[in-house]
């Protein structure tokens, strides 16, 4: 299974976690998250998962967009990282991740992030 595919479980991950939801609750904002090189678009209302749109769209507004490589979400989703690889931080240090774009949402809301882009984690690979 690609990091692309195990990322597309998203939905589904974050829709049995209640306390993901619960924590995420003032948070609405659209973003990008690039699993190699492929684009992810969500559309979290409310915490909740509104939309995930796989693949490129033209003209796509978002907030922010957070690249990485498919080593690097390969490493970051073991069930025990190695060190540098663990943290979203981590790998832009790692010169593998980066983010652009306003990112006040995303560190308003960094534990809330963190959590759920770590959501795959829980996948058997």
């Amino acid at each position: 299974m690609s990091a692309a595919d195990r990322f597309a479980a998203l939905p589904r991950l974050l829709a049995a976690d209640e306390d993901l939801l619960r924590r995420g609750r003032w948070l609405t904002v659209e973003c990008r998250v690039d699993i190699g090189r492929e684009p992810f678009f969500l559309s979290i209302r409310d915490g909740a998962l509104a939309v995930l749109d796989r693949g490129a769209r033209l003209m796509r507004s978002t907030a922010f967009s957070f690249r990485a490589t498919d080593e690097a979400w390969t490493n970051y989703w073991k069930p025990m990282p190695d060190p540098g690889w663990h943290d979203l931080f981590a790998l832009t240090k790692r010169g593998v991740a980066s983010m652009e774009g306003d990112l006040r949402p995303l560190l308003q809301n960094l534990q809330y992030f963190k959590d759920l882009l770590a959501l795959p984690r829980r996948e058997v690979a």
